[in-house]
């Protein structure tokens, strides 16, 4: 299963969306910085996950919630019920 998952950071007002396999794992090196995009806001929470079958599916999934303003709105709504507002761009 491929997941789609929502990080928070618990020291700055950033979020991030990505895609992984192994979710734990990825959230570990997110929290270890091991990923160049996070590293300096460690440390991270997941706030939200979603499963899909297949690569592409999640794929699709990761780029509305990043790309599309449907997507943003949603993202800015999981982002509130976990107690953190999103980030202006």
């Amino acid at each position: 299963m491929y997941h789609v998952y929502i990080l928070k950071s618990l020291n700055y007002n950033r979020s991030y969306v990505g895609v992984t396999y192994d979710l734990n794992d990825r959230i570990e090196k997110h929290n270890l910085s091991r990923v160049k995009s996070t590293k300096v806001y460690c440390p991270w929470i997941l706030v939200h996950s979603e499963q899909y079958s297949t690569l592409s599916e999640a794929k699709k999934r990761e780029w509305f919630l990043k790309c599309t303003p449907q997507g943003g709105k949603l993202k800015k709504k999981i982002l509130e019920m976990a107690g953190m507002a999103a980030r202006r761009a």
